[in-house]
């Protein structure tokens, strides 16, 4: 996702903006210091000192990570967490659970099985033997188990990717460690994940940009209100392929192994953290518009859908939740 925040620059605020690479994208805090003084160097270490430590737990990238050494550990082998993964791992549970198990952190082998992993990218359209084989090491109530003593793994080959959550914890840790140095109005992205609180420097609430769905073009779709909130955009416009007529995108349906084929391209959510959020956006975006809506209104979340129409427009849908915080 690529966002954009809409403010201007009041006088008397002093604005931070920090920038760098981490989970291979970057990130920016723009931080408002009003009434004290803060020490922008202290900052930018502690920020960086932050993402280090997450990646440290969350990356698949890291051989070394914790992560990787839990889907490195033996089918049945029990792996303590650590606090940070274990909140995270818990979350990731509960949204595959609410959303019909269309967020599932087990996907991976799906991915890279049709060319959207890190290896080559093959794109091509594998047979049904081939993801029914991949189907076999996916599903995560059914390949993972989380208990007290830790999480373990049922099903030879199971492995979990943190990608469509971790950005959103990282937004998270930085949104603390931003608090600790007494600040109040700022905004975190990372990867268009983001957080906002307060105020921008220009007084008034953050405004964030929604990207129109079409590949190529940075024009914006709409803008949201989210300051105390986190927001999490995903969209299937950006990474796909072509055969035979048919239109696949990276966005995997774990439950039949498919790209999604339905008419919705972009999902926003907004929720109390950036991590929710980010986990939200893609089971939303799995869901598609008719059955995200439901459980947006039964689990009071504040969702917008783009769908394709027919021809070459948009159509937009919105929950109660969603429309209530623009109104």
């Amino acid at each position: 996702m690529s966002t954009a925040a809409l403010a201007a620059c009041k006088p008397g605020r002093e604005v931070l903006k920090l920038s760098g690479a981490t989970m291979g994208t970057t990130y920016h805090v723009v931080a408002i210091a009003q009434g004290n003084s803060v020490d922008e160097k202290a900052l930018d270490a502690a920020i960086r000192t932050s993402l280090t430590k997450v990646n440290t737990e969350m990356s698949n990238w890291d051989a070394s990570s914790e992560i990787s050494r839990v889907n490195a550990a033996a089918t049945g082998e029990t792996m303590r967490l650590s606090p940070s993964l274990r909140n995270v791992m818990q979350n990731a549970e509960a949204v595959h659970l609410a959303s019909d198990r269309r967020f599932d952190v087990t996907v991976g082998p799906l991915i890279d099985l049709w060319g959207f992993g890190s290896g080559p990218a093959s794109r091509r359209v594998p047979a049904d033997e081939e993801i029914q084989t991949a189907l076999q090491r996916t599903g995560q109530n059914r390949v993972l188990s989380l208990t007290e003593a830790g999480l373990s793994k049922s099903a030879p080959g199971a492995e979990i990717y943190l990608s469509a959550i971790g950005k959103g914890y990282g937004v998270d840790r930085v949104a603390d460690v931003v608090r600790s140095f007494g600040v109040t109005d700022f905004m975190v992205e990372i990867g268009g994940d983001l957080y906002a609180s307060g105020r921008n420097s220009d007084g008034t609430p953050w405004r964030i940009g929604i990207e129109s769905p079409v590949a190529g073009d940075r024009a914006l779709n709409s803008v949201a209100n989210v300051s105390g909130y986190g927001m999490a955009t995903s969209g299937d416009y950006r990474n796909f392929f072509e055969a035979d007529g048919t239109r696949y995108s990276h966005i995997i349906d774990p439950t039949t192994g498919r790209p999604i084929l339905h008419d919705t391209v972009s999902a926003t959510v907004l929720t109390e953290n950036a991590m929710l959020a980010d986990a939200w956006a893609t089971a939303m975006l799995v869901l598609g518009r008719e059955r995200g809506l439901e459980i947006a209104e039964t689990l009071d979340l504040a969702v917008m859908f783009i769908d394709r129409e027919d021809g070459q427009g948009f159509s937009t849908a919105a929950s109660s939740r969603y429309n209530t915080l623009q109104a």
